[in-house]
């Protein structure tokens, strides 16, 4: 018996270990039932979209298809009709734009400084060997391709020199990014401050290499930006920093136990990880011991399905604040008493120690009960990673977080990030949060009368 144990538990750690990162590729074998591609048939086929025609103001130019002179059929003479069909298109420019700037100098007559004019398209003052410049749209790009969509800086050049004909070389690029980073600093520090006093942090992290050497990237998704951060360390300690011990938001969470330090916080640990183990073990188990897996199964779904009843308006407060009594008990009861499965034991432990944590969806129904946000903002850095490793430098850590937190946090407020990366490079972008107003979803009655309970014990 004790051999199968281990057996067992051997197999659980690899089962798991192979989860904890994103491979690059399948490892088994195709469905053999795949789902058809394309659109449902019958009522499920769903509406489809059609590009609606460009105002007739936003025409650039009109370009006639005339009949051809003869027949392409049978060579006859063509009746033309009086009617005339139209079709619009949009496309992108392939030549690029040559830009003169002449810059006026003058001598104020009180100080009697220097002074010089300056275009909203200049990206810099400099003049003499640096005066020919890449202009903000490609500086945009650059970023935006590199950091967003995942390309080398060599793809990137090679796309701008066949597509619009701009010629730069990768080192170039390279310095256009980690200029860009520094302007955006600034934006860097607003979106720190907004993840401090952000009412929700989903927090996450990857590995990342530096040099060659294995760090981490850390992603923190909040109620209104999102902020990237490369640290030596896994632990909770680059969180720490940023928002201190006194915390006292909420935290949707994995269970890694370094975030257990923020006592003053409300924590909501991801049940989708306990669901997921659970349904590994129940497969992987024989005889009874699929028996308790089954148990943490159903209870964490009905949990779910009380949570789903109240935003279906089928459930009032007051029972989402008994359901939550009712389960942490429930859970209590279900992981206190010793398995006979050292795997199902280990579980159980776990789940015991964070029974408070795993119900705090009931307190603040409006919340997820998953930490799925910080997974989902950290696969575009995945991609990247596995396009280029990392980063070398400390210098391209810091642009990697600057300008990627950049990016997620435009995404996340619907606003533009080329735009806002294009007015950065030219010195005209603002704050980050202009004119946007301060809402949370976990700001309700269940947080605010009940939040106790839903801190670690």
């Amino acid at each position: 018996m004790k051999r199968v144990a281990d057996l067992e538990k051997r197999l659980d750690e690899k089962e798991r270990a192979a989860k904890r990162q994103a491979a690059p590729f399948a490892k088994g074998e195709p469905t053999p039932t795949p789902k058809k591609p394309g659109r449902k048939a019958g009522k499920k086929h769903g509406q489809h979209s059609h590009r609606p025609p460009p105002p007739p103001e936003t025409i650039d130019e009109t370009l006639e298809a005339p009949l051809p002179d003869a027949c392409p059929h049978c060579g006859g003479d063509i009746v033309e009709d009086a009617d005339v069909d139209e079709q619009f298109q949009i496309d992108i420019p392939t030549k690029p734009i040559h830009r003169k700037f002449r810059i006026h100098k003058g001598c104020c007559k009180n100080c009697r400084r220097r002074v010089r004019g300056r275009h909203p398209l200049q990206t810099s003052d400099a003049v003499g060997a640096a005066e020919s410049q890449v202009g903000p749209n490609a500086q945009a790009s650059i970023v935006y391709l590199n950091k967003r969509s995942g390309m080398s800086y060599g793809k990137i050049v090679d796309h701008l020199k066949e597509a619009n004909g701009i010629d730069i070389r990768p080192s170039t690029a390279t310095r256009i990014v980690l200029r860009t980073a520094d302007k955006l600093q600034p934006v860097y520090q607003e979106i720190q401050e907004s993840i401090k006093q952000s009412e929700y942090i989903t927090p996450d992290e990857t590995g990342w290499r530096k040099g060659g050497r294995l760090v981490w990237l850390h992603a923190w998704v909040g109620d209104q930006a999102t902020c990237y951060v490369i640290d030596p360390r896994r632990s909770a300690d680059a969180l720490e920093k940023v928002i201190g011990l006194d915390y006292s938001g909420t935290l949707i969470r994995d269970g890694a136990s370094s975030y257990d330090r923020f006592e003053e916080a409300i924590h909501q640990l991801c049940v989708g990880h306990p669901l997921r183990r659970a349904h590994n073990l129940e497969e992987s188990h024989v005889g009874r011991a699929k028996v308790f897996p089954r148990q943490v199964i159903d209870l964490v779904q009905e949990a779910l399905q009380v949570r789903d009843a109240y935003r279906a308006g089928q459930r009032s407060q007051d029972d989402l604040y008994a359901a939550y009594e009712e389960y942490v008990d429930r859970m209590l009861d279900l992981t206190a008493r010793p398995r006979g499965n050292e795997v199902n034991d280990i579980f159980a432990g776990h789940l015991n120690k964070y029974a408070h944590a795993w119900f705090s969806f009931l307190l603040q129904p409006a919340l997820a009960a998953t930490n799925h946000q910080a997974e989902q903002a950290l696969r575009t850095p995945i991609v990247n990673r596995k396009v280029f490793g990392g980063n070398r430098t400390d210098a391209g850590c810091e642009a990697q977080v600057i300008t990627s937190s950049t990016i997620q946090t435009c995404k996340q407020q619907k606003r533009s990030a080329f735009g806002f990366l294009r007015d950065t490079v030219c010195g005209l972008a603002q704050s980050i949060f202009q004119a946007l107003t301060r809402t949370s979803p976990s700001t309700t009655t269940a947080g605010s009368q009940l939040s106790p309970l839903g801190k670690i014990p």
